[in-house]
C-alpha cells in the first residue's frame, strides 16, 4: 500500500503521509494497492468462510474483505459494529416503478447508524486509532456525523463535528448529539468547514473522517464487494449510486476495478452517478464535457445528504467511476426524488430522500433511452427513512403536497360503512 496524489502524482509511502491526507500541492491522497502476490480463487474461499463468523470483527460486511481494504491495519485496532451484512432485495415493484425489467435495491440504510458512511468511518476511525489519535472531527450535513459519533463513542474516543446551519435534518444532528458528539454549529456552507478542517485539524489534534480521507473510500469499496457477493460474483448491467461528496460513486469505482484485476468478475457493470438538480456540478461539468468542476455557490435540494455544491472527490469519481466503466450522470428534480422516496418506502423497504435519488434516476435514464428496459440494475440506498422525518411530512400530510404517492390521514367516526368503503374500496 503506499498513497498518491490526485493531483500530481507524487507517491507517499504509507508510513510518511499525516492527516489531514492532503498532498504538498493541495490535492487529494488516493490509497494505491499491490494486488499482484494475491491469489484470487484463495480470497473467495476465504471471504465464503467468513459468513458464518458472528462475534470477530471478520463478522463485519467491512472487515470481511481486510485483505483488499486495509492489510496493513493490527487486529487490535480494528474497530467494528458488525456494519455491512446489508439486504440486496429483488423489488418488483420497484423495477416497475422505473421501467425496468429486474431493480434491485442494496439497503446501506441497514447499516448501525442508519446510513452507507458507516462502511467508510469504521475503517477510518480505526487507523486514526493506529496512528495513536484519540479526537475525531467531521464537517457534516448529518449522516456523516451520526457515524463518526457512533464509532469514536464504541472506541471509547471523543468526536468534534462542524455542522452548516442550513439544509440539515434534525433527526441526523439529534442522533449525532445523543451518541456524544460536541457540534459546532456554523453560518456556511459544507465545503467551508471542509476548508476549515483542511487547515486547522492537526493542530487542534482532531483526526478528519471526511471523504478526504482516503481510507472512507477504501472502506466504502466494501459495499460494492459485498453486492458482488451476494450475487456470487455475477454483475448486474448497471450501479446505480447518489452523488453527493462522490466518495461513495469514487468507491464503486475502485472496489470494481479491485474485482476484476482479481478475477471475481469478469465484466465491469456501466454505473450512474445521481443528483439533485439544485446540487449538481458534477452532472453538469460530465454532460458539457467539461474537465474542470464548477462548483454550485449556493446548493438547494430537499435530499439534505447530497445538498453538497463543491464535492471533494470528484477527480476521484470520474477517473475511477465515469471513464472506467463508461458511466454516465444525470440530475433529478426534488419532485422526483421524493416520489421515488415513497415508492421504495410503500416496497417495505424505506429511505431518506438522497437515497431515492438513485431510483429516480433510473426512472430518467429509462425514459431517456440510456438504460434498456431489458437490462437489470442495482440501486444504492445510502441511508435509513427515517433520517429525514420532516420530508416524510410534508410529504404525505403537508398542505401544499404534489406527490403521487401521497398516503393522508384519514380522520373520521368510527362508523362501519365509512371503514368498509376505505377497507374495500380505498375510498372514504
Amino acid at each position: 500500500m503506499k498513497f498518491q496524489c490526485t493531483e500530481c502524482g507524487t507517491e507517499i509511502p504509507m508510513d510518511q503521509a499525516r492527516n489531514p491526507f492532503l498532498c504538498t500541492c493541495g490535492g487529494l491522497l488516493d490509497i494505491v494497492h499491490d494486488f499482484r502476490a494475491l491469489d484470487g480463487e484463495r480470497l473467495r474461499r476465504l471471504f465464503d468462510s467468513r459468513l458464518s463468523e458472528r462475534m470477530t470483527p471478520y463478522a463485519s460486511g467491512v472487515w470481511r474483505y481486510k485483505e483488499l481494504i486495509h492489510p496493513l491495519l493490527p487486529e487490535e485496532d480494528m474497530t467494528t459494529k458488525f456494519e455491512g451484512n446489508t439486504g440486496l432485495y429483488d423489488s418488483a415493484p420497484a423495477a416497475r416503478y422505473t421501467g425496468i425489467r429486474r431493480l434491485l435495491l442494496k439497503a446501506q440504510s441497514e447499516n448501525p447508524s442508519g446510513s452507507f458512511k458507516d462502511n467508510g468511518m469504521a475503517v477510518a476511525v480505526s487507523h486514526g486509532r493506529s496512528l495513536g489519535y484519540t479526537k475525531f472531527t467531521c464537517t457534516s450535513t448529518g449522516n456523516t456525523s451520526s457515524s463518526l459519533a457512533m464509532y469514536a463513542a464504541l472506541a471509547g474516543c471523543a468526536s468534534y463535528v462542524f455542522l452548516p446551519s442550513r439544509s440539515i435534518s434534525m433527526n441526523k444532528v439529534l442522533q449525532t448529539l445523543a451518541y456524544g458528539a460536541k457540534l459546532i454549529s456554523f453560518d456556511g456552507t459544507y465545503d467551508a468547514g471542509i476548508r476549515f478542517s483542511e487547515r486547522h485539524s492537526e493542530a487542534l489534534g482532531l483526526y478528519v473522517c471526511n471523504s478526504i480521507n482516503p481510507f472512507r473510500i477504501e472502506g466504502q469499496k466494501s459495499i460494492v464487494y459485498e453486492i458482488a457477493h451476494q450475487l456470487r460474483w455475477r454483475m448486474p448491467d448497471w450501479i446505480v449510486v447518489p452523488g453527493g461528496a462522490l466518495s461513495n460513486a469514487t468507491a464503486l469505482g475502485k472496489g470494481l476495478r479491485d474485482l476484476l484485476e482479481l478475477g471475481f468478475i469478469d465484466k465491469l457493470p456501466r454505473v450512474a452517478i445521481v443528483q439533485a438538480e439544485g446540487a449538481s456540478p458534477f452532472h453538469r461539468m460530465v454532460s458539457s464535457g467539461r474537465q474542470e468542476l464548477i462548483p454550485e455557490p449556493n446548493p438547494s435540494t430537499v435530499a439534505s445528504a447530497l445538498n453538497i455544491g463543491n464535492p471533494p472527490s470528484w477527480k476521484k469519481a470520474l477517473s475511477y467511476t465515469i471513464e472506467q466503466t463508461n458511466g454516465v450522470t444525470i440530475s433529478v428534480s426534488d419532485e422526483e426524488i421524493m416520489d421515488a422516496k415513497a415508492c421504495v418506502d410503500q416496497c417495505g423497504i424505506g429511505c431518506e430522500p438522497a437515497s431515492a435519488a438513485s431510483v429516480a434516476g433510473v426512472r430518467k435514464l429509462v425514459e431517456q433511452g440510456a438504460i434498456d428496459r431489458e437490462e437489470t440494475a442495482v440501486c444504492v440506498l445510502t441511508g435509513n427513512m427515517l433520517k429525514d422525518t420532516t420530508s416524510i411530512h410534508d410529504y404525505h400530510l403537508g398542505p401544499d403536497t404534489k406527490g403521487r404517492w401521497a398516503n393522508p390521514i384519514v380522520t373520521g367516526e368510527l362508523d362501519l360503512n365509512i371503514v368498509e368503503r376505505l377497507v374495500h374500496h380505498n375510498s372514504y
